[in-house]
């Protein structure tokens, strides 16, 4: 045999193998090791990037809210301030109120003093002397509690009205109209619309009237 055909013979040979030895397996993709793998970029939440887009809106809105409050809070320290203040202010105008209505009135009291004084100095004059003096001091007292607007509460003869009148007895008379006040034992008297103290009296009760019914 020549040498030519002893390498045919072998080149044929290594042919034959080749095409009959198996194909290399190729792995897929996904069972391949993790290093040969790409690495993929991390996933954000989209709710966390959507907070992200907005975080400076809602960051700028919660400082104005602040501040906001901030100022209601001082403008509200002042108010209670100044409401306090107030307060203190007219309690102290209200006590030299009434200080110098009560000085005003003893002013008004003072004279009325001296005479009670002068009379009974003069105790010894004659009786009819010393009633007009007394009767003088009384018109002068009447006339102090004019200036202080305390007026007397009319009570003799008129209807009996239990606002101003404290009925101490009811009286069978026939000498005033039926529930009327027959006498008046205590002088009532009222600054204005208030009430100073009631008229004490005797109410007239007809007989008449009583025995008809």
């Amino acid at each position: 045999m020549s040498k030519s055909n002893g390498h045919a013979e072998i080149h044929a040979e290594e042919e034959k193998q080749a095409a009959s030895a198996p194909e290399p397996e190729i792995l897929p993709a996904e069972i391949l090791p993790a290093e040969v793998l790409p690495e993929d970029p991390p996933v954000v939440p989209a709710a966390e990037a959507a907070a992200d887009s907005v975080a400076p809106p809602v960051t700028d809105e919660l400082h104005k809210l602040r501040a906001e409050r901030d100022h209601l809070f001082d403008r509200l320290a002042r108010l209670q301030a100044e409401f306090d203040n107030y307060r203190k202010r007219a309690g102290k105008e209200n006590a030299d109120f009434r200080e110098y209505a009560l000085t005003d009135a003893a002013k008004m009291l003072i004279p009325v003093m001296d005479s009670f004084t002068l009379a009974l100095k003069n105790a010894g004059a004659k009786p009819e002397d010393f009633q007009k003096g007394v009767e003088l001091i009384h018109k002068q007292f009447q006339e102090v509690l004019q200036k202080l607007n305390v007026q007397r509460i009319a009570a003799q003869g008129e209807p009996f009205d239990p606002r101003f009148h404290e009925a101490i007895e009811m009286v069978e008379s026939n000498d005033v109209a039926d529930n009327h006040v027959l006498e008046e034992l205590q002088s009532g008297y009222r600054m204005k619309d208030r009430l100073l103290r009631p008229a004490m009296v005797r109410v007239a009760r007809n007989v008449t009237k009583d025995s008809g019914n």
